[in-house]
């Protein structure tokens, strides 16, 4: 009985290439040339191996292979959410991306909280990824933290990208994109245009913003920064900032929403207050599911998350494989922005 008991445990054990060598009577070194299709081995001797491999359900150590090459082949992910399909679009870029270069990816959410998403930069570091793609959270404000990960992993900020200089993003350009969406309802005739924007210290409101004020100034009307309502982008907020804004002593016959899903929560409240036909609505991020939905806005800004995506994973490879060059010589930091596109949506 402890006979058969100690034969289970052998069988359980993981086969080695040891194993396959011994099987084979040939060394170690040729079965590990063979299982990585090196020139110097003979085609018999490849097939050999690897039918033995196959037939033994031989897996490859990983650890061994990260001790012999230092990578994992793995990549981190974080992303705030994926509860709508901006994120989602996001990380299937960069799956297509890494799955073509043999890399997995390791996803997390940080649920828009900054310490959820320090705890996951952590957890991704201790599994030793080789590098990470990160969307910052909308209350991420302590970009010392985040910069003690980039001095230690190859990282790459995708679309929310933190204020800081010495680092590689793919972005979208909101400023123009911002620029084209109130120039849009200004040649419909609107003149007082409202905008309910994300958090105060949130990048991309500020690039908002700054698109918002120069479209006004281009078109030499004065910026009223009264009209500008920021909140965390929840529900309640958003209704809060759309009560002020009906409230404005200059009511507004136009709203710049921060993105699709603020502008469906807008659009909703109008509906519910009967001011829906009175206040046109522009947003952005153009999601698929806005064109089907009946809060839809007249127009929203495309942001290509797919694209984003694919560049952000793209440009991570590529400083992954010249981090040892970088180290002798640093090179340019990539910060590829891409353009920006209204999208007029159907009635």
């Amino acid at each position: 009985m402890k006979a058969n008991k100690k034969k289970d445990r052998m069988e359980k054990k993981p086969i080695t290439i040891k194993e396959i060598a011994k099987r084979l009577n040939i060394s170690v070194s040729a079965v590990s040339k063979a299982l990585h299709d090196d020139k110097s081995i003979g085609l018999r001797t490849k097939m050999q191996v690897k039918k033995m491999a196959e037939e033994l359900n031989y897996q490859p150590n990983q650890t061994a292979i990260f001790l012999q090459s230092g990578k994992t082949h793995t990549i981190g992910v974080i992303l705030p959410h994926l509860s709508e399909t901006f994120f989602p679009q996001v990380i299937c870029g960069i799956e297509d991306v890494a799955i073509k270069n043999n890399y997995v990816v390791l996803l997390g959410q940080s649920n828009e909280d900054p310490e959820r998403e320090l705890m996951l930069l952590e957890s991704m570091k201790k599994h030793r990824v080789d590098g990470i793609l990160i969307s910052i959270s909308k209350d991420t404000t302590n970009y010392d933290r985040l910069a003690k990960y980039k001095e230690t992993i190859p990282m790459v900020f995708v679309d929310r990208i933190p204020d800081m200089k010495e680092i590689h993003y793919v972005a979208c350009n909101m400023v123009s994109g911002t620029i084209q969406a109130v120039s849009y309802l200004l040649q419909k005739k609107h003149r007082v245009i409202g905008m309910v924007n994300g958090p105060e210290k949130f990048f991309a409101s500020k690039e908002r913003l700054d698109g918002y004020r120069k479209a006004l100034e281009k078109h030499r009307l004065k910026y009223d920064t009264s009209l500008v309502i920021n909140c965390d982008l929840s529900r309640d907020e958003i209704q809060e900032a759309v009560k002020a804004l009906l409230n404005h002593k200059r009511k507004p016959t136009a709203i710049v929403a921060f993105h699709d899903n603020a502008a469906m929560e807008i659009i909703e409240y109008l509906m519910s207050t009967k001011k829906d036909k009175q206040i046109t609505v522009v947003s952005f991020a153009n999601l698929p599911m806005t064109a089907h939905s009946i809060f839809r806005p007249a127009a929203s800004v495309e942001q290509y998350p797919y694209l984003q995506g694919q560049k952000g994973m793209e440009i991570l490879l590529d400083i992954m494989n010249t981090k040892q060059i970088a180290a002798e010589s640093p090179s340019p930091y990539y910060k590829i922005i891409l353009d920006s596109h209204l999208k007029l949506l159907k009635p």
